[in-house]
């Protein structure tokens, strides 16, 4: 089994203008990087932002053959209809090459609440938004009635002619049911290995409750890690970057996220795949964007020897 090894675009190129991300997506792909990821949110915490379609769509037009990865898009902010429509204008022009990761959040509740969404039942109305995609990427009138959305025929055309993988993310029993219902993976986070295989096998038990026995899983796990000569060199980058994201000091996160050389990331990471991860969207943290694509490339070498 190959294992998948993406990451996400390093964040001084946030914005980069469009000569620049193709060169960083090329190199990406020279690395042998299986994908980029891109995260997604509206206004988090001090308002900052973006949007995981629309930069989907710049990365895919960017580069002619990497695929894009949305870890994770918060779909209970958006209206399903329109997410339909959206996942189907990039399936016509880059088929096979988007993975939808979908999530309810839950860092910032007043992120939710801004995009007029009561926080509380995000979680269920992801689960009708699902099923919402699930029923119009076939290309068929879909008619629900549900909780938060009514449709009647409803028709998305044309179909995507690859399906895009829905990967569920989450933590909470909740998500995990919601990814072996509704899911074609689970998408873990702050896990340690043994939670990794913990909750993977309560998401394959949900399914099997539901009579989805012959599912492809894509199970993955998105973390940060710091890449330098030492652990030492490596903590000093990623702890700053994700002291800065969540307002939460690195202890929080260390045992979640690897630091050191390329072989003391995989070496981490080889338990994860040993649970059936098969994926791994990452957030590197170097001494260059052009210091943590290289090491990526290394890092899915040797998790791949």
């Amino acid at each position: 089994m190959t294992v998948k090894v993406g990451m996400f675009l390093p964040r001084e190129l946030f914005g980069a203008p469009p000569a620049r991300l193709r060169q960083a997506l090329a190199r990406m792909e020279a690395a042998g990087l299986d994908h980029v990821g891109t995260a997604d949110h509206v206004s988090f915490h001090t308002g900052w932002g973006l949007d995981g379609l629309i930069n989907a769509a710049s990365y895919l037009t960017a580069n002619d053959t990497l695929p894009v990865y949305v870890g994770v898009y918060l779909l209970a902010l958006r209206h399903p209809v329109t997410v339909a429509r959206q996942l189907a204008s990039i399936a016509e022009f880059a088929p096979g090459r988007l993975v939808l990761g979908v999530g309810v959040g839950g860092e910032d509740r007043h992120e939710v609440e801004v995009c007029g969404v009561d926080p509380r039942t995000r979680g269920r109305r992801t689960d009708e938004c699902i099923q919402v995609l699930r029923g119009l990427m076939g290309g068929e009138p879909f008619s629900m009635q549900g909780a938060f959305f009514n449709l009647a025929r409803a028709q998305i055309t044309p179909a995507p002619a690859v399906p895009i993988p829905i990967i569920v993310g989450g933590r909470d029993p909740r998500a995990l049911r919601r990814a072996g219902r509704l899911g074609d993976g689970w998408l873990g986070i702050w896990s340690t290995p043994e939670t990794f295989a913990q909750r993977r096998s309560t998401v394959e038990a949900e399914a099997a409750a539901a009579g989805r026995n012959d599912v492809p899983w894509q199970h993955g796990l998105q973390l940060w890690c710091g890449l330098a000569a030492t652990p030492a060199e490596a903590r000093a980058h990623v702890g700053p970057a994700m002291e800065r994201m969540y307002r939460l000091p690195f202890g929080r996160f260390e045992r979640f996220s690897p630091c050191g050389t390329p072989e003391d990331v995989a070496a981490a990471l080889r338990p994860y795949v040993a649970a059936a991860c098969t994926t791994f969207n990452i957030s590197a943290q170097a001494a260059t964007w052009e210091e943590s694509i290289e090491a990526m490339g290394e890092v899915r070498r040797l998790l791949n020897a």
